[in-house]
């Protein structure tokens, strides 16, 4: 494949090159050659006017004007007399200054044209296969002078060009063959790169880097493969960190609940013993239902199968059902948790999915700060959107772990970190699909996590429909 590029690239510079040259070659070769019979003509009629004069001057014979003209014009000369009477023109040669035989010129078109039309005529004509160049003028007194010189010298002069621009031209076909397949060879390695680039991703394979240091389109090229090889490996990348985390996440409840069913079976455990257990079992059943939604969540949002309803949504209601929901929690953990409102924020979203993100946002400030901590859910306008803002007093997220807290199964290393590492990124999927986002600001003291919205027109601002009757 790779010596076919190389051919049809050569051969298309050659291509391209061959038809420049033969452009240049029916552009160059004609002209000069017109040119130079044009100037040999134009020559010829201005001597024929020259004997001519001497002819009218009746101090010569025509044979001396003839001879005259040959020797100063360097062209022969034929002088011709009209017959009269005939019914077509015919020419009787009183003189020539050739001293062969005047044969070859007794019916000469172009003198024959002169003394039917009265008018000078020129031309070229082929006698024993050699072209010559012609003028002939009807004097006023009745000859016909007629002037006539070889094309050699002029038609050699235009051999001799035609030759070195030939020769010119398979040089430059030579070489343009030489650079146009040494340059497509080069093309045609580079494609080779990205080919086995190519196949080196395909392959799953993303540990080396797609180089090329063009700036035509193969280095966009490459660069583009570049991309996706980045893309593919962070993909990649975090494919198997799904996997052994979510393997993670599974195996630990399974194997904590395989142990208590052991311990259940010990018919020496008292009956408080037995409820803890129970208790604990549930926790963990719990712990397997929302690791499974939030998986199929995810799943669901990956193959774009979450589907959404744009409503108007009061967010002051959605912080209060939040608070609500989550008291209870609070409590058990001794926090401070309250609600906010400014105004009368009302988001464009789908009130069940908002409500979702939210309480990933609730969850997680709860259980990822310490007791005493108060916990706000506010609901307000910001720059003209709808926000729902989680803000805590706790002691703030790390900066080195800010551009990751909305990462699958990122969890914060510490002590208080815990859960899937699944609710701030289908919090933040959750949010984009209803046109929203998700904005983080943490510093020691004060952490804020909003979701904001689109907003959305108040009933009583909106323009009533109108009634037709």
């Amino acid at each position: 494949m790779i010596r076919g590029v190389r051919l049809r690239l050569a051969l298309a510079l050659l291509a391209v090159v061959l038809g420049a040259l033969g452009v240049a070659y029916l552009i160059v070769v004609p002209t000069l050659e017109s040119r130079l019979v044009n100037a040999k003509l134009e020559q010829l009629a201005q001597d024929t006017r020259t004997v001519g004069r001497c002819i009218e001057t009746q101090a010569f014979t025509f044979q001396e004007c003839a001879d005259r003209g040959a020797t100063i014009l360097h062209a022969r000369t034929v002088i011709y007399l009209v017959i009269p009477n005939t019914p077509r023109p015919l020419l009787q040669i009183v003189a020539d200054s050739q001293t062969m035989l005047s044969t070859d010129v007794e019916r000469d078109p172009l003198a024959l044209a002169a003394a039917m039309t009265g008018r000078p005529q020129t031309g070229t004509v082929t006698r024993r296969g050699e072209r010559y160049g012609e003028a002939a003028l009807p004097t006023p007194s009745g000859p016909v002078v007629l002037m006539t010189n070889s094309l050699a010298d002029p038609l050699a002069s235009v051999a001799v060009v035609e030759r070195r621009l030939l020769v010119a031209a398979a040089l430059a076909l030579a070489v343009a063959l030489a650079l146009g397949y040494g340059g497509a060879s080069l093309h045609a390695r580079r494609i080779r790169r990205l080919e086995r680039a190519a196949e080196r991703i395909s392959s799953g394979r993303f540990d080396e880097p797609v180089r090329d240091g063009g700036r035509d389109e193969l280095g966009e090229l490459a660069a583009a493969f570049e991309r996706m090889r980045v893309r593919l490996e962070g993909l990649d990348r975090a494919r198997r960190e799904f996997i052994a985390n979510a393997s993670h996440e599974l195996r630990t409840p399974l194997f904590s609940l395989g142990g208590f069913l052991e311990l259940l079976d010990d018919e020496e455990l008292d009956d408080e013993t037995r409820r803890e257990f129970l208790t604990t079992m549930r926790e963990q059943v719990d712990r397997l239902t929302k690791l499974a939604t939030d998986l199929l969540d995810l799943s669901r949002l990956d193959a774009g199968r979450m589907r959404v309803q744009d409503e108007a949504v009061e967010l002051a209601a959605v912080a209060q059902v939040l608070c609500e929901e989550f008291r209870a929690v609070a409590d058990q953990r001794r926090h401070r948790l309250r609600v906010e409102t400014e105004g009368e924020p009302l988001a464009v979203a789908d009130e069940q999915r908002v409500i979702q993100a939210g309480r990933a946002l609730v969850d997680n400030a709860l259980t990822h700060t310490p007791a005493e901590t108060e916990v706000v859910v506010r609901a307000c306008v910001r720059g003209g959107r709808a926000v729902l803002e989680v803000c805590d007093d706790g002691p703030g997220i790390p900066a080195a772990a800010t551009p990751h807290v909305f990462d699958r199964f990122y969890r914060v290393e510490g002590d208080r970190a815990s859960g899937s590492g699944l609710g701030l990124a289908i919090a933040r999927e959750l949010a984009s699909l209803m046109g929203g986002e998700v904005k983080l600001q943490s510093e020691p003291r004060r952490t804020v996590v909003a979701l904001a919205f689109p907003q959305a027109v108040p009933a009583a601002a909106r323009e009533p429909e109108r009634v037709f009757t």
